[in-house]
């Protein structure tokens, strides 16, 4: 590639597009708040996450959420390789 030439990895995608990780429903007894965010984390880069997380709060879903083992979103994807980046994003908007 040129070194004039920007590399593009996907399209920017719309607030719209992302607000549609909210409507996700689990299908087994997992928490709500909890699959929207797991749904999120595998389908959305870190920037669109980011995003994600300001819209999930401002529908009044919770951060805290955890399954029927006591694990929330931080401890269900802490192990994976690609995670630390999407674990900041929920530890700054817990405060």
């Amino acid at each position: 590639m040129r070194k004039d030439k920007k590399q593009v990895i996907g399209e920017e995608i719309s607030d719209d597009s992302i607000k549609l990780f909210l409507t996700v429903e689990p299908a087994d007894s997992t928490p709500p708040s909890l699959h929207k965010l797991i749904k999120a984390y595998r389908g959305l880069r870190i920037d669109d996450f980011e995003r994600f997380v300001g819209f999930f709060i401002e529908a009044g879903y919770d951060l805290n959420a955890k399954d029927e083992k006591g694990n929330d979103f931080i401890a269900l994807i802490q192990d994976q390789r690609m995670a630390e980046p999407y674990i900041e994003v929920i530890k700054a908007a817990r405060g």
